[in-house]
């Protein structure tokens, strides 16, 4: 597997390069066409966009495309920065990016504000969040000349809107945050959030080794191949059956801690929406 280090492309494939970064460790992707690229994720603020594009540009002259594989902000709120140009996402990305943009943006650039980054802080706050406007519900197909790219919706998983951008081709998909590639391990406690659909994040990964790629590139992290989330899909459905458990009350929080197949951190972020409930 190619290693990626921070700020340099890495060719993943050939024509398919990942980018990853050490704000949040976030990766990013781009495939090359014949007539054009596409750009998977624009990082977390309209400067880091523009970081991107430039970086972008120090590859291909060729029009570019952008695709958001979900609608948190260190992945879509660079978007300004590709403008004009077509840019995809999930149907309920652009609801989400509409109904809590702005509450993500403040929210981060609050969190930001307080670690001393204020740099990062009044960038983010300054970013006009751009929506997506040609839409996918559950599948949709790019041509980029001479390549094919496919845009698959595998289901409700870290959000309900995720989109996996595959390169069949190439043997490459780019999962977002249905993957993450954590030092140590696969996910991190900020993987489970509030829009998290851990009951069927499972059967998403499944969709995902469906594809038949070689590499999966997660959102955060290294790449991988699909034996790491043929692994990662077992305790994550074990996590899924500790949360229903403590959520029916057949289980304690502690017993469930206990059991859990990740570390308490994601286990407790994992289960809070039950643990509120109790």
């Amino acid at each position: 597997m190619v290693t990626v280090s921070d700020g340099w492309w890495a060719e993943v494939a050939d024509g398919v390069f990942v980018r990853r970064h050490r704000e949040l460790d976030l990766s990013v992707g781009l495939v090359l066409g014949e007539r054009r690229c596409l750009v998977v994720d624009t990082r977390g603020d309209a400067a880091q966009g523009a970081e991107l594009a430039a970086a972008v540009r120090m590859l291909t002259p060729r029009p570019w495309t952008v695709v958001l594989t979900h609608a948190h902000f260190d992945h879509a709120f660079g978007a300004g920065a590709f403008l004009p140009c077509p840019v995809w996402a999930h149907e309920r990305c652009r609801t989400a990016l509409t109904r809590e943009g702005a509450a993500q943006r403040a929210d981060w650039a609050g969190r930001y504000r307080a670690a001393g980054e204020h740099a990062t802080a009044d960038a983010l706050a300054a970013t006009t969040i751009v929506p997506p406007d040609r839409l996918v519900r559950d599948r949709a197909e790019l041509d980029l000349g001479g390549r094919r790219v496919t845009l698959v919706h595998p289901g409700p998983a870290h959000t309900d809107h995720d989109l996996a951008v595959h390169v069949p081709d190439a043997g490459v998909v780019f999962a977002g945050d249905l993957v993450e590639h954590a030092p140590g391990g696969s996910f991190t406690a900020e993987s489970f959030g509030p829009d998290a659909d851990l009951a069927r994040w499972p059967a998403a990964l499944g969709t995902l080794l469906s594809l038949g790629a070689r590499i999966v590139v997660p959102g955060h992290g290294e790449p991988v191949d699909d034996a790491f989330v043929a692994a990662v899909r077992e305790p994550l459905a074990a996590l899924a059956d500790l949360r229903a458990a403590v959520g029916s009350g057949r289980l304690s929080l502690a017993a469930a801690l206990a059991r859990s197949p990740f570390a308490e951190d994601v286990t407790r972020a994992a289960l809070a929406p039950e643990v509120s409930r109790s």
